[in-house]
């Protein structure tokens, strides 16, 4: 029961910082929704520190990471989101900005998880 509410009050306060990041990033203005991403690309960064940490100096209890790695970065990173922005760029013919997110999205995220293993070291 203690892991379900930890990952419920780090979810929830993950939800709230990818809210007010997208608030004040997401511009109708661009075509690129850089909320969701620099949201989903500051979530890799964060678990590849957490699990990085974790592993490396076996420092971390497990419901600091339960809270911190399932819990925050769950509710601050949304694939849901990035997949219906992605839906829209299609929707609209807007290949160029797809492409240029879709790729941009993974290949950052994954390097951002390899960067936050690498500072945790």
């Amino acid at each position: 029961m203690k892991q379900l509410f930890l990952v419920f009050i780090g979810g929830g306060t993950g939800s709230i910082a990818r809210y007010l990041i997208s608030k004040y990033l997401n511009n109708a203005s661009t075509s690129i929704p850089y909320g969701t991403f620099t949201a989903n690309v500051l979530g890799s960064l964060f678990i590849g520190i957490i699990l990085g940490f974790a592993l490396k100096n076996n420092a971390l209890s497990q419901n600091t990471v339960t809270f911190l790695a399932t819990g925050f970065c769950g509710g601050f990173t949304t694939f849901s989101t990035f997949a219906y922005e992605n839906h829209i760029f299609l929707k609209s013919g807007d290949y160029l900005s797809f492409l240029i997110y879709t790729i941009g999205s993974f290949i950052i995220g994954i390097l951002f998880v390899f960067l936050g293993m690498y500072i945790a070291k």
